[in-house]
């Protein structure tokens, strides 16, 4: 396939590195060398990490809207706002943006009008809580921890807070407005909750370890919606792949580069979710995975 008439730059701005963020990276570039724009011919890419810190994120979206890039790709929703607020004339294309709406980036998924389109990773949450009944089917009282300055966050658990209880079940809430505050937020749930379920939440993402001690010590299943945190201590997670999703998102970027305008394209949504297990977080959680729920999980960590 031909490469492109002349350089392109690519900017690509992240809140934090952990694997799923990272993975949509990785999968982005792919993308892009499948349709010939690659660094050997021209193309030019950067990326920055705002380390978690939100002022960061602002000040790379100031910095990429002052190098005047073809399209600046903003993954995780506090980067995307960041970018969002920072330029309406250069084209930006979000991803792993879980409430684009209430986030503010985008009137709907239909196409915006803006210079904005995108990839979000909103999850069914009704078939996320299938998941925990069927992994923990006495649970009542479902724990979250999540950071309330996230909109993504927030948005989730506004829905689960009117979800769980048309499925028999209640929420409790434990904020972690910064990475360091995951531990003590988790522990705050021990003795108050059956199970903890998390969101794509980047601080909670980003100190899985600290969770996955306390599910651990507490005997309280963890159950997951991003794939990563499964090897990294959660029993089970129903969730994306992320890097497909960058290679969705990374499609986008092309077809602007091509021509298109951000705007007349609508945002679109990833359906392709594999269920991922892992049996020595369920022994020491307390879980008993069935026949049924192997066969039907894409991996299982023994």
């Amino acid at each position: 396939m031909a490469g492109p008439a002349h350089a392109q730059s690519v900017a690509v701005t992240s809140i934090v590195e952990h694997p799923a963020l990272d993975a949509i990276k990785d999968g982005v570039k792919k993308a892009l060398s499948e349709a010939g724009y690659t660094e050997e011919k021209g193309l030019q890419w950067q990326f920055q990490t705002a380390q978690g810190n939100t002022a960061i994120a602002t000040q790379i979206a100031r910095k990429f809207v002052g190098d005047q890039p073809d399209v600046i790709v903003a993954i995780a929703t506090p980067s995307a706002q960041a970018v969002v607020a920072a330029t309406k004339t250069i084209p930006v294309v979000y991803s792993a943006v879980t409430d684009p709406i209430a986030a503010q980036l985008v009137p709907s998924f239909e196409a915006s009008g803006t210079n904005v389109t995108g990839v979000s990773d909103r999850l069914e949450l009704a078939r996320q809580v299938e998941v925990i009944k069927q992994l923990v089917p006495d649970a009542r009282k479902v724990g979250m921890v999540y950071n309330p300055g996230e909109a993504n966050s927030a948005s989730v658990v506004e829905q689960m807070r009117e979800l769980l209880p048309t499925m028999g079940m209640s929420l409790v809430e434990a904020s972690a407005p910064r990475t360091v505050d995951v531990g003590a937020a988790a522990r705050s749930l021990v003795g108050k909750v059956d199970v903890i379920y998390t969101n794509t939440d980047n601080n909670v993402v980003s100190a899985y370890e600290s969770l996955a001690k306390v599910g651990n010590d507490a005997r309280i299943p963890l159950i997951a919606s991003d794939t990563a945190s499964v090897a990294r201590g959660a029993v089970a997670a129903l969730g994306l792949d992320y890097y497909e999703m960058g290679r969705q998102t990374g499609r986008l970027v092309v077809r602007i580069l091509k021509g298109e305008k951000p705007g007349d394209i609508p945002s679109e949504t990833s359906d392709r979710l594999a269920l991922h297990l892992n049996a020595t977080a369920a022994r020491k959680q307390g879980v008993t995975l069935s026949d049924e729920l192997r066969k039907s999980a894409a991996q299982v960590i023994e």
